[in-house]
């Protein structure tokens, strides 16, 4: 099993945006790291405390989740932290080294982690 990391940055406080920015971020962690819906275990998502508008978990329901354990949590109010930042971290069956992990940060987060976003 392995966990792959990955975030995103929101604009706006707008639920439409929030879908759009997740699954965008799924289906890229997925498809970079060749994982499969039946190879998810689990998926942990947090918000900052400024974004209200929707649950992460329910976008990632587009992708056919219905059967995986999805959950979501507030980001810890850390000042000077990046705002409207989406967290996220998959747990799935997949055999590769964890070097050869893909963690994926979009639409302005790679900041976050420049040592291993891709």
């Amino acid at each position: 099993m392995r966990a792959i990391r990955g975030a995103t940055c929101l604009q706006q406080d707008d639920a439409e945006e929030m879908r759009s920015a997740v699954v965008e971020l799924l289906k890229e962690m997925f498809d970079r790291n060749q994982i499969a819906n039946d190879d998810l275990v689990s998926v942990l998502f947090t918000s900052t405390p400024d974004l209200h508008c929707a649950f992460p978990a329910a976008a990632a329901r587009e992708l056919e989740l219905s059967d995986v354990p999805l959950i979501c949590a507030q980001e810890i109010d850390v000042h000077g932290a990046m705002p409207m930042t989406v967290r996220v971290m998959v747990h799935a069956n997949i055999d590769v080294p964890r070097s050869d992990v893909k963690h994926i940060y979009l639409r302005g987060a790679q900041v976050l982690r420049q040592d291993i976003s891709q």
